[in-house]
């Protein structure tokens, strides 16, 4: 019996690759997987063979042990059965481990109908079949694919055992020799001592193989939990990296249209001027072609300033990006000027440092708002830029006299690109006719906090 146990080595197991699932269909509605939900999974073909070797290693032992138990004649439980027959138990009890983790519900309960009828035949080997029924009940809790049932097959195997226990006791009771505890000298009763020992024995015994295989199957869930999360992180990384992949796209895209669309429309601007006065005035014509080379020197410069930063590493200097501030507005008032606007520029207010990534979403919008005026608007003469720096924002007004060729289109790429500018800096855009004639882009942008503020 499991009293006569003197101490049992708990069987060690590999937890099977956690499935990263934390949810489940039922009834046609998704569900989180709680912890009675979670099915551990099967265990892997390697596991099987370990098993089979540890099963058939443990039927040899048993064996080996029946042999020296025979041998010494140390019949524990009462005079034996036939030699086949105790082969027959030997192996019965200790055979089904092979199968333990694949099928361990149906191990625990051959096991246990095994162990019983194996005592009540008073079968001479327990040392390994106690083993065996050990491993059993751990290897359900540990293994077992429904919770509840694992729970309450083990809780009933373990008050069977019990009752098997109590049976045994009094079933021999009255063959107790009158000399068996002669030597007894302790102050509790003889027969109470015995029972309370193989008591305390076998609930320790059972308690042990309940509580580890608790632990193994919290260890594999915990193990599962860990796996999921850890491919949520990696999923959540992959959109982050793709969300900057895009975002970046963005921002190249933005400053392309930027640069290339302000600077070829001066260049066509003046292109189509120095071909009227050509023939003309061949001197107008050849100032215009001064302000084309410019202009060009000027896009392939900004150009090459892009692609060496995209191409530069972090922290390299030699490509460092020195982009364009509000602070170099001028020159884009000039080449429109050149182009033959009148072009003004106003500044109103006390100009503050601003951080860099303002000044040059406030220079794009001067320099979007301008290409669209020598783009779009028809017999425009003036273009007057104004900045102003107020109390808590800062704002930029690009105005002109002429007639838009076309309604403001709101998916244009320009427009989309200054909204976006003027939105990650919590400012406001607004485009449109002039009540007077003519359009304005007028931008707001905040100020942060760690601006000063003019007086």
């Amino acid at each position: 019996m499991p009293a006569t146990l003197p101490g049992v080595a708990v069987p060690s197991t590999r937890t099977s690759p956690a499935v990263p699932d934390g949810v489940r269909r039922r009834d046609g509605i998704l569900t989180r997987v709680t912890t009675d939900d979670w099915r551990r999974p099967g265990p892997t073909p390697e596991q099987q063979r370990l098993d089979l070797y540890a099963g058939l290693a443990a039927t040899a032992l048993a064996l080996f042990s029946l042999t020296l138990t025979r041998s010494t004649g140390t019949f524990v439980l009462g005079p034996p059965p036939s030699g086949p027959e105790q082969i027959f138990w030997a192996v019965a009890v200790t055979l089904p481990l092979v199968w333990r983790r694949r099928f361990p519900v149906a191990t625990t309960l051959v096991i246990s109908a095994a162990f019983i009828a194996a005592q009540a035949r008073a079968a001479p080997e327990w040392q390994l079949a106690s083993w065996a029924l050990f491993a059993a009940l751990y290897t359900l809790g540990a293994w077992g694919q429904d919770r509840r049932l694992s729970r309450r097959l083990r809780i009933g195997v373990i008050a069977v055992m019990f009752v098997w226990l109590g049976l045994h006791y009094a079933l021999n009771f009255r063959s107790i020799p009158a000399d068996a505890f002669a030597d007894a000298i302790g102050p509790v009763p003889p027969m109470l001592a015995a029972v309370v020992t193989g008591v305390l024995v076998n609930g320790l015994y059972f308690g042990f193989a309940y509580f580890f295989g608790e632990t193994a199957w919290i260890a594999a869930r915990r193990q599962h939990e860990l796996a999921r999360q850890a491919e949520q992180l990696r999923r959540s990384q992959a959109e982050v990296r793709e969300h900057a992949v895009v975002g970046e796209r963005v921002r190249i895209a933005r400053e392309l249209h930027d640069v290339v669309a302000h600077h070829v429309s001066v260049m066509g601007v003046q292109a189509s001027a120095c071909r009227r006065v050509f023939d003309k005035d061949p001197a107008k014509a050849l100032v215009a072609l001064t302000a084309i080379e410019e202009t060009a020197r000027t896009a392939v410069d900004e150009l090459r300033r892009m692609l060496g930063v995209l191409r530069a590493r972090d922290g390299d200097p030699e490509h460092t990006a020195q982009p364009a501030g509000i602070d170099q507005v001028t020159a884009v008032v000039d080449r429109a000027r050149e182009a033959g606007l009148g072009a003004t520029l106003g500044v109103y207010g006390e100009p503050a440092p601003l951080p860099e990534s303002l000044s040059q979403a406030a220079y794009r919008v001067v320099q979007e708002a301008t290409t669209n005026v020598l783009k779009h608007a028809t017999g425009a003469t003036v273009l007057d830029v104004r900045v102003r720096y107020l109390a808590h924002e800062m704002e930029v007004d690009v105005t002109d006299d002429g007639r838009a060729t076309r309604p403001a289109n709101a998916d244009g790429l320009g427009l989309i690109g200054m909204r976006e500018r003027i939105t990650a800096h919590s400012g406001a855009l607004e485009v449109g006719p002039r009540t007077g004639g003519g359009w304005r882009v007028r931008a707001r942008f905040p100020l942060p906090a760690t601006v000063g503020r003019p007086a």
